[in-house]
């Protein structure tokens, strides 16, 4: 069981898109951003000037030893987010990390199994679960007006041509989170077992980066111990459309849909009015309400790169994230403050992380159902 920390000292590794997080922590009224870490000195220290801290790191070691620190919120590539939490945990501190959680199932069970046998905190800053869209989804969900939930629609479109590193040929399921993590998140649920099927063809070129030619990937997952199902779909490269994160959901009294194209109204269905009056264009509130007064701006707006307008890709390619930033940072610092639920803990992460991955093994088998690990399943 972790002791509460009243006014937890964080450090940012990897600051891409991890900058964008400082200022939010900085002005956080229960938190310290004490700590950035990153590779280049140069932008190291230009950014760590901007912002006023005196602690830098080129070296991830040589921060965990720093006695100081009490978490770190990695924002690291990919590829690295699974050896980062674990020498993290081991060194004792609590772990924010962007998604997705581990490439492996592998990785997964053994961040769950040292945050058990740790006491540690881990949460995965999953961006959709704290969109306004999907915040005024949930609050109809916990106020009862969707009625009984009959079904989860999500997607999650990108082209991602461009991109460097590990990104060309990855297939559509390894990075699923942004559709996984809504259908899920809603209710809190959890995949009992997945069954995907693939469609098209990618340019052959990147077959042999990831074994995968897959354009799209569609996966059906059913939830654990629930009537329900849901469906996610998933395309990076040579697919022809906006970026999108979609995620809709039918109840029996009242369904809300995405909008095809961004900036539109969400479109609410009410269930027995007459049918010319059952949809209704609704305009998405925000829910800076529920966060400290300090930090309720950054669900307007990004703070990357400052007063010169430049944002991270990531951030501007989606749409702001929703303004789910600020959310993320005040649901991890009240986590460790020992008030906050912190979703997706270690469990409810590894859950998520793992219906992509084990859905392009479906995928590679046809379709087979492909059944979540025990250990991923909470209850």
């Amino acid at each position: 069981m972790s002791i509460p920390i009243e006014k937890p000292r964080i450090a940012i590794i990897g600051l891409g898109f991890g900058a964008e997080f400082i200022p939010i922590y900085q002005l956080h009224p229960n938190a310290d951003i004490v700590a950035l870490c990153q590779r280049n000195p140069e932008s190291l220290n230009e950014l760590a000037d901007k912002f006023g801290i005196e602690k830098r790191f080129t070296d991830y070691d040589e921060l965990l030893a720093d006695p100081d620190i009490d978490a770190v919120h990695i924002n690291t590539p990919i590829p690295d987010h699974a050896e980062h939490t674990l020498k993290a945990m081991r060194a004792g501190k609590h772990v924010a990390c962007t998604v997705p959680m581990a490439t492996s199932e592998e990785d997964c069970k053994a961040i769950v199994e040292l945050s058990a046998e740790t006491g540690l905190h881990y949460m995965m800053m999953e961006t959709v679960v704290y969109a306004r869209e999907f915040l005024y989804m949930k609050e109809l969900f916990d106020t009862g007006d969707l009625g009984k939930l009959q079904f989860l629609k999500a997607s999650h479109q990108q082209d991602m041509d461009g991109w460097p590193g590990y990104w060309p040929g990855l297939p559509p399921m390894h990075y699923a989170t942004h559709c996984v993590g809504p259908v899920l998140g809603l209710a809190r649920n959890e995949a009992e077992y997945v069954s995907c099927f693939p469609s098209g063809t990618i340019r052959e070129e990147m077959h042999d980066c990831y074994g995968s030619p897959y354009a799209v990937e569609t996966t059906h997952i059913k939830f654990h111990k629930s009537d329900l199902s849901a469906q996610v779909y998933r395309s990076l490269f040579d697919v022809a459309r906006q970026y999108r994160e979609s995620f809709e959901v039918y109840g029996s009294k009242k369904a809300v849909e995405w909008p095809l194209i961004e900036g539109e109204p969400l479109v609410v269905h009410t269930a027995k009015k007459p049918e010319p009056e059952i949809p209704e264009e609704t305009k998405c509130p925000d829910y800076g309400h529920l966060l400290p007064d300090e930090i309720a701006p950054f669900t307007q707006g990004g703070v990357y790169g400052g007063d010169d307008g430049e944002e991270h890709l990531s951030f501007t390619q989606g749409a702001g994230h929703g303004g789910s930033h600020p959310h993320l940072v005040h649901q991890f610092v009240e986590l460790l403050r020992g008030s906050g639920e912190g979703y997706p803990n270690a469990i409810q992460s590894a859950n998520i992380t793992l219906t992509g991955i084990l859905s392009h093994e479906s995928a590679q088998k046809g379709g087979e159902i492909v059944r979540l690990p025990e250990w991923s399943l909470s209850s």
